[in-house]
């Protein structure tokens, strides 16, 4: 039943209907479907703020709402109501790929319309959405008489939090985009941070602040203000100016998701449910999979990217390849290095000039694409840009259709660099145009999008599906050129970056010691916990990152051979940010369960309640860290063992430190 929800003056309560015109209230009270969070708006004086509660606590104190434009000229005061429309919605829609097939969108919302008294008299929108899993809202600035371009210098969006707690970051306007490990932190205790940005306050509750369905506007980061009052803090362009825009706009939704557990944060789809249905009306191309690569071997220094002696994308090295992902049983093989351009020194803060189009002198993609067609193996593109953007969009065209013209419809696009053009950042408002410019351009040639060094994922897939996943945090290859993640890393990553959407970490390397490389560095877990992080990690392309030949002949294998990359549901079984979760999800294409568990750097046992697996009987085949195996003691064992379960069961799981456990759920 469609619930209403009230519209509160201050001193007395009325009722009102869908878009009925109201006199003008002081406050507004939003509830989400079940009362679970509330938002309240408050006009006091001309001056717009809102507030947040979750049932009796509350999450948000009053906080300030409005613009600064140049020389400046404020929106932010001086307003007056002049109308408001209410709504309720309720819809289920199928994801065209993901971690869950059918995801419910349902929420109350209130669009309140404000208008100056004076001067100008400018209108300014406030759309509010209240969830039982979180609350959003975004401003709209309509067409009206603006003759001039608008330049925002500062959105004065506040998040005044009632509650210190601890939370985890990294931090914003630094080196190496989001490629950092996460620092733990009261929220009084931050500096200017990435979001999502997760919360654990001290008053219970998980929260994590982000944004939906960015586009034509500068993401944001957060910043302390004073305390627990922390500040919306959008990304400038080179020239301090925040977003260019002319006659109208409308930002992106600011979310906040809230949860009583952690794992609650994980199964809420708010952040999808914020942007629009799918726009491709063209999805033929668009396929899910697992995929090898010449890709760890330059990593860890037993390849380059470079034209030399050692040279990974050679045709050669490219026909082994193809041959080794076949007798694996796998379909794609990723090729990175092939084209001309790469030099010792590619990744230095150069406007480096890559070809998009021209193979490097021992590659020929005609040769090898014709051996991989004919071997059933697929291959995905790469195209390296060097944060050379300039150059990129001149070849973009001709790169694309190159692509097209062998039959490839998956491209990795890399954005290596501090800065853009050595001068904007990455999530800037140029940034966020360029991202997104790309993605649809890649619609048009039938190409699916892995951005790495991109900008950060605000659910634009569900629009997008050719958006198939991005780096966007410290992912795999740091355990191969520097210190190394520590175990704790993968434990934190379900809990931030991953709440963004689907992140290409590239798991599933169970040389840990990097035995078959040579610069002498290893991997921060255990053999099991990589087979794990393919159901904790989603992700619809996984790789398998090791060397190939690091699979053939090894038992524990035939779990990455069997784990899926689409699912009809995922459940969160248990979890603590930074410790330990344990995920479940079932198999969009059988009725085969899997889990994945994986701890930190303490050993940790469970006794995992089996009871969401469907009526019948099910083979528990369990990959886990063999007896006395953990992070410093024989890593790469892993022990395989079987035995039959029901829902009625309890499934017992010993985790070494820094460990894990894969678990395949056979339906019998």
């Amino acid at each position: 039943m469609t619930q209403r929800f009230l519209l509160v003056l201050l001193l007395t309560v009325a009722f009102f209907s869908c878009e009925k015109e109201t006199k003008t209230p002081t406050q507004y009270v939003l509830q989400s479907p079940e009362k679970a969070n509330t938002i309240t708006f408050t006009l006091d004086n001309g001056m717009p703020t809102y507030m947040v509660n979750h049932g009796d606590k509350e999450v948000l104190t009053p906080s300030k709402l409005g613009f600064v434009f140049k020389n400046n000229d404020s929106l932010a005061s001086n307003l007056e109501v002049v109308n408001t429309k209410e709504m309720a919605f309720d819809e289920t829609w199928e994801q065209v790929w993901g971690e869950k097939h059918n995801i419910r969108n349902n929420y109350n919302g209130l669009l309140v319309e404000l208008q100056e008294k004076t001067n100008a008299k400018r209108k300014l929108n406030i759309e509010f959405r209240a969830f039982d899993d979180g609350v959003a809202f975004r401003y709209i600035f309509p067409k009206q008489n603006v003759q001039d371009s608008i330049f925002i210098m500062n959105e004065l969006t506040e998040f005044n939090l009632k509650d210190d707690g601890d939370s985890w970051w990294i931090p914003a306007y630094k080196t190496n985009r989001y490629e950092h490990l996460f620092t733990q932190t009261k929220v009084s205790q931050i500096d200017s941070v990435h979001t999502p940005y997760t919360i654990k306050s001290n008053g219970g509750l998980y929260l994590s602040l982000h944004e939906a369905d960015l586009k034509n506007y500068a993401s944001y980061t957060v910043a302390k203000k004073q305390g627990t009052h922390l500040d919306l803090d959008l990304m400038p362009w080179s020239d301090g100016v925040k977003v260019r825009t002319t006659d109208s706009f409308q930002t992106p939704w600011r979310t906040l998701q809230i949860a009583e557990k952690p794992g609650d944060l994980i199964d809420s789809y708010l952040v999808l449910n914020l942007n629009e249905p799918n726009k491709l009306d063209d999805l033929s191309y668009i396929e899910t999979y697992k995929y090898t690569g010449i890709w760890w071997g330059m990593h860890i220094s037993k390849y380059t990217f470079y034209e030399g002696p050692k040279h990974g994308a050679s045709t050669e090295n490219s026909l082994e390849y193809i041959d080794q992902t076949k007798k694996l049983g796998v379909h794609h093989m990723l090729i990175e290095g092939w084209n001309k351009g790469w030099t010792p020194t590619w990744y230095e803060n150069k406007m480096h000039e890559f070809s998009f189009t021209q193979p490097t002198d021992d590659f020929d993609y005609n040769k090898v694409v014709d051996y991989a067609n004919k071997n059933d193996v697929k291959i995905i593109g790469y195209h390296e840009t060097g944060s050379n953007i300039i150059n990129y969009k001149k070849q973009i065209d001709a790169g694309m259709q190159l692509y097209k013209d062998l039959g490839i419809h998956d491209v990795k696009i890399g954005q290596v660099g501090d800065m853009l053009n050595m001068k904007e950042w990455h999530g800037s408002q140029f940034g966020v145009e360029y991202y997104r410019w790309v993605l649809e351009k890649a619609a048009q040639y039938q190409l699916t999008v892995n951005f790495h060094e991109p900008i950060k994922d605000t659910g634009e897939r569900r629009t997008y599906p050719n958006m198939m996943a991005r780096e966007g945090a410290r992912g795999q290859e740091y355990n191969a050129w520097s210190e190394g993640n520590p175990p704790s890393h993968t434990a934190l990553l379900p809990f931030t970056r991953l709440l963004s959407g689907p992140m290409d970490f590239t798991p599933g390397v169970i040389d840990i010691m990097q035995e078959s490389g040579f610069n002498g560095r290893r991997v921060h877990t255990t053999a099991a916990k990589q087979l794990a992080l393919y159901v904790v990690f989603y992700s619809p392309i996984q790789m398998l990152a090791d060397l190939p030949e690091n699979y053939i002949g090894k038992p524990e294998f035939q779990f990455l051979a069997d784990v899926p990359t689409d699912w009809e549901d995922t459940k969160v079984i248990n979890a603590e940010i930074g410790e330990y979760i344990t995920t479940v999800r079932k198999d969009i294409n059988s009725n085969d369960w899997y889990l994945g568990s994986i701890t930190n750097e303490e050993a940790r046992d469970f006794e995992i309640d089996l009871s969401f697996l469907d009526e019948g009987t099910y083979e528990a085949q369990i990959y886990a860290d063999a007896e006395g195996t953990d992070i410093d003691n024989n890593p790469a064992k892993v022990t395989i063992s079987k035995q039959e379960v029901t829902a009625n069961d309890k499934l017992p799981l010993h985790l070494g430190a820094g460990g894990g456990a894969a678990v395949r759920f056979k339906k019998l």
